[in-house]
């Protein structure tokens, strides 16, 4: 089968960072589905994991954690699907990735694609949507509830990414709460408004004082997608008195928590394979959470965050989205389709 990898940990412009490459088809065993993949998405998981090191991979390396197929065989345990249904997942860390023709994968990581939906615009969906949802329902304890959410607020750093541009219709549409987000362009301010942004501030500016001419001193929710270490003062002031706040990017320098006490706030890890790396009790969860958002999505609740599409799935278009997330201004997803 057609696969793309690394066997070196190289610059994006290093046309050997990626390479287009041929492996054997596996084999399900356990609760494996074995799947046929139509279209990936990229995720700055991907770029992280493949930037340069002094490392280098006796066995090409799959990364890939988004996709989109069809499932053509199962291990002799799976019982959630069956062989010809679609389906749609991100996947887990320690196994080969999406970036190849078939792919293993644990069912209870998986979700019936949502009907209404192509391949393209499914596979912009898994990771940012697991990962959103845990933020808002999961970490943040948000109530899926709009009744008991009037009046309450949350601040989303980073809008218009992939994470940003699904918690914004959660956090909108299934909480029923006040958002506010940040953007900086005319293309992503457009872009988060479209999604259902309440308001919106520019995140190159200092974020207090717009937050403050908005009326909105305090938020009862933070979710930054963007730089902990660098939003993590005005967080602490803008976070209300027991309010939560929940970061996804490494922070690389000690945060000081002893800042929150005084409004005995919650600070909160999100990691999307925290279930899949530990094989958590609760690791069927992803697979709930996906059929949650298939059903959202087909009854128009939600809708899907693909921006661009790039054909076929080789390596030279691979390189190309991850140089284009590199850059920093990638608005919602980019996804790859088709092998020739």
């Amino acid at each position: 089968m057609r696969a793309i990898g690394l066997t070196r940990y190289l610059p994006i412009e290093d046309t050997d960072s990626l390479v287009d490459f041929e492996l054997e088809i596996p084999k399900p065993l356990g609760r494996d589905l074995l799947v046929n993949i139509h279209a990936i998405a990229v995720n700055p998981i991907d770029t992280k994991i493949r930037k340069p090191k002094d490392k280098v991979e006796e066995v090409p390396k799959v990364l890939g954690w988004d996709a989109a197929g069809i499932v053509v065989d199962t291990g002799p345990e799976a019982s959630l699907f069956n062989v010809g249904d679609k389906v749609f997942y991100a996947g887990e860390l320690n196994r080969n990735g999406t970036n190849a023709e078939y792919q293993l994968v644990d069912e209870r990581l998986v979700g019936h694609m949502p009907q209404t939906l192509t391949m393209e615009q499914g596979a912009a969906l898994p990771l940012t949507s697991v990962t959103a949802w845990e933020c808002l329902f999961d970490r943040l304890g948000i109530l899926e509830d709009t009744a008991k959410n009037q009046g309450k607020s949350i601040l989303i750093i980073g809008g218009a990414g992939g994470v940003g541009s699904i918690a914004i219709q959660l956090a909108k549409n299934v909480a029923g709460l006040q958002v506010i987000t940040t953007a900086s362009r005319p293309e992503t301010i457009h872009w988060v408004k479209e999604l259902g942004a309440d308001e919106v501030i520019n995140h190159r500016e200092e974020l207090i004082p717009q937050m403050k001419a908005h009326n909105i001193p305090l938020v009862d929710y933070i979710l930054c997608n963007a730089s902990t270490d660098e939003y993590y003062q005005a967080m602490v002031q803008l976070i209300k008195p027991q309010g939560k706040i929940c970061a996804l990017v490494d922070s690389e320098k000690p945060l000081n928590l002893t800042l929150l006490k005084a409004k005995s706030a919650t600070f909160v890890w999100e990691s999307m394979f925290t279930r899949s790396s530990f094989k958590t009790d609760d690791m069927i969860a992803q697979h709930h959470i996906l059929e949650r958002i298939s059903r959202l999505i087909d009854h128009g609740t939600l809708k899907t965050t693909i921006n661009e599409i790039k054909k076929p799935i080789n390596a030279a278009n691979l390189r190309a989205a991850h140089a284009q997330l590199e850059s920093g201004t990638t608005i919602g997803k980019i996804v790859l389709s088709g092998w020739q």
